[in-house]
């Protein structure tokens, strides 16, 4: 009995010990190629399916900040739900616009990603997926490129939607020429106007207040003008008290 308690002991201890335990992971922690490959098997093997594709559209993120965007494209066709492949488009695009690449690779990564979006056949997310990749050009300076995709949204209000939201990213990005041809390509003059009220209030909260005005003065609706002027007003003068609508 007692030897029978001094193996099963010793047998504890190497199961437990550290060296024992480290030949158990696959992968160092800082290896993260082999993370990547690690959690691309796992994730294969999820069985809700739901969970599946956010988690491919985590891991596609993740691949795409560490500029291996080719593998993270692959991870598109993974994906079974409509809308979750197109915010993976969307995450793929955003997080390699972060990255300094060039013009050539910016193009072909921008075609890869409209390649895939037109795989989509559910026609909402096809459009929203068009939408994200406008507004990934825009963050990433491709503003040509920007106005291309949105353009090629057959239906008027997400186009109209696409050239707002690429102009509310060169707001951000201070672009001011950029933001009034985006804005100039939206043909409903309501949306236009609701367009240029959120993009002049872009450039006011940055300080950038000629810009602002510049882009509320074309506003035609009345009310929407002197609300985004007064706005201008209220961030120079009472910047902790705006009160406009």
């Amino acid at each position: 009995m007692k030897l029978f308690m001094i193996i099963t002991s010793i047998l504890l201890v190497l199961q437990f010990s550290p060296a024992t335990a480290q030949e158990k992971h696959a992968c160092s922690a800082h290896d993260k190629t082999c993370l990547f490959a690690m959690l691309e098997k796992a994730t294969a093997e999820i069985d809700a399916q739901d969970r599946k594709d956010k988690t491919y559209r985590e891991l596609a993120k993740l691949l795409a900040k560490e500029k291996d965007t080719a593998k993270a494209i692959t991870l598109i066709q993974k994906i079974e739900k409509p809308d979750t492949k197109a915010m993976t488009i969307r995450g793929i695009g955003m997080a390699a616009a972060e990255n300094a690449l060039t013009k050539e690779e910016y193009d072909a990564l921008f075609s890869q990603l409209a390649a895939e979006a037109e795989k989509i056949t559910h026609p909402p997310s096809h459009a929203i997926a068009l939408t994200y990749i406008a507004m990934a050009q825009a963050f990433a300076g491709d503003n040509d490129g920007a106005m291309k995709t949105a353009g090629r949204m057959e239906n008027d209000a997400l186009r109209h939607k696409a050239f707002g939201e690429t102009a509310e990213i060169q707001a951000e990005h201070g672009d001011l020429n950029a933001a009034r041809i985006s804005l100039a390509a939206i043909s409903n003059l309501a949306f236009r106007n609701k367009a240029h009220r959120i993009v002049s209030k872009i450039f006011a909260d940055r300080a950038f207040y000629d810009e602002a005005l510049k882009i509320a003065e074309p506003i035609e609706n009345p009310y929407h003008k002197v609300q985004a002027i007064l706005y201008i007003l209220f961030k120079q003068i009472e910047p902790e008290e705006v009160s406009v609508e």
